[in-house]
């Protein structure tokens, strides 16, 4: 059974990302990109959907909650130690930077006595759906299906047992035991063998220098970089585009139906983080944006949607799947989303003011950027007084909202300061 929503704690490598419930599990990842299918679907169904348990053995018990838990300073990297009758461990988390294959890096640590330990690793394909060979290259163990393979790498003996892959083993005050989980095509060799003290140090210095770039020193200042964290997480670096969340199908309430597939890039969304963003002093992730949206957007405005892919994909066709109960039974289960084609006057605003901000803000001139925002105002003109389904997506009949009509002004007040700026000419 899934754990709460709050119980669970983020890491990623701005590619994907993986929930880390308080007992050590993860219940949810996909590979390689965050609108991949999952490998671990249990978050959404049950542990027969894929799951990874890295924590103290505890025999047909339910696996015990860290006793603590944190992120290590300014970081991705999450640290959970649990105190046992044998002793202190700790299970290191993290996810580094992509250089080729993504991973998945777990370190347990002995911190005293002697602790037993126990992996049980359930990998499944395709949400759940598939169960995947599983088998061993040499010391290295694979499950493939399809076009995919996972590759675990450990210094622990591994045994398969119930179509489930276990290491049991005891860590002792002082020593560390690394297990390493790698995605590659199936079709191509075998994934380098990960080196997880140096990807350990290596993350840490990606977010300690990132962080640097912080321009923030105001009050609650530590909330405020955390959170900038977990925005910089939700990036796909290739591209620039920002999903709204890792996640599908979590529902806005429990038992609803309401729940919708959020690893896509919308307008609105990226929007605000840039702003988010760009007020901190993170300019290099608003020009990548930028760059995102002019390919995204491309030479049609008049037909913008409220969101695209990651990699500005335009077709996000709307699917459910039947296998997964949902998130405490609360079905159904979708990907894709169908409200990729609505109409959303709010958007023209969130995207004009993100311009506009990037323009105050010092971010390089950029001429089709103005050009856009000139097409965009052209195309509000003619429409904003139409009803729309507006910022809450409703799937009904269109109406009219208050906050779609403030954000066609911002749209054309914004636009007229461009235009009084001198970076573009327009009918003021």
């Amino acid at each position: 059974m899934a754990g709460r929503i709050e119980d669970y704690a983020l890491i990623g490598d701005m590619q994907t990302a993986a929930l880390v419930c308080r007992d050590g599990t993860v219940d949810w990842l996909c590979l390689p990109r965050f609108d991949s299918h999952a490998v671990f679907a249990a978050l959404l169904g049950t542990e027969e959907h894929g799951f990874w348990r890295l924590g103290p053995a505890h025999g047909d018990a339910a696996p015990p909650r860290s006793d603590r838990r944190t992120y290590r300073g300014d970081s991705l990297i999450l640290e959970s130690e649990w105190d046992t009758p044998d002793g202190t461990v700790r299970v290191t988390d993290f996810m580094p930077p992509r250089d080729g294959a993504p991973q998945l890096i777990r370190i347990v640590e002995g911190v005293s006595g002697q602790v037993p330990m126990r992996s049980a690793l359930r990998m499944r394909f395709s949400y759940g759906r598939i169960v995947p060979w599983v088998h061993k290259v040499e010391n290295r163990t694979v499950a493939v299906a399809g076009p995919d393979s996972v590759w675990l790498d450990t210094d622990v003996e591994t045994f398969g047992e119930d179509l489930t892959t276990y290491a049991d083993f005891t860590v002792r005050a002082g020593e560390r035991v690394a297990f390493t989980l790698s995605w590659q095509p199936s079709h191509r060799e075998a994934p380098a063998v990960g080196e997880p003290e140096a990807a350990l140090e290596a993350t840490a210095d990606f977010w300690r220098e990132w962080v640097e770039h912080c321009t923030y020193h105001g009050p609650y200042r530590e909330a405020v970089v955390r959170s900038l964290i977990t925005l910089k997480a939700l990036t796909y670096a290739p591209t620039g585009g920002i999903v709204a969340a890792p996640t599908t199908s979590l529902p806005e309430e429990i038992g609803g139906v309401r729940n919708w597939d959020y690893r896509f890039t919308w307008l609105r969304d990226a929007a605000i983080t840039l702003s988010s963003l760009l007020r901190t002093g993170y300019r290099e992730e608003a020009r990548a944006w930028r760059e995102w949206l002019l390919r995204a957007v491309a030479g049609d405005p008049e037909n913008l949607q409220i969101m695209y892919g990651i990699a500005g994909e335009r077709e996000l066709g709307e699917s459910e799947l039947d296998w997964l109960p949902g998130y405490e039974n609360s079905g159904p289960v979708r990907v894709g989303n169908g409200a990729a084609h609505q109409l959303q006057l709010d958007v023209y605003g969130e995207v004009t003011e993100a311009l506009h901000l990037a323009h105050m803000t010092g971010l390089a001139r950029n001429d089709y950027a103005s050009l856009l925002q000139l097409r965009l105002i052209g195309y509000l003109e003619k429409h904003w007084t139409e009803p729309d389904e507006g910022i809450w997506e409703v799937r009904g009949p269109r109406r009219h909202f208050v906050h779609s009509k403030v954000m066609a002004w911002v749209a054309v007040d914004r636009t007229i300061k461009l235009i009084e700026s001198g970076d573009a000419e327009g009918p003021l």
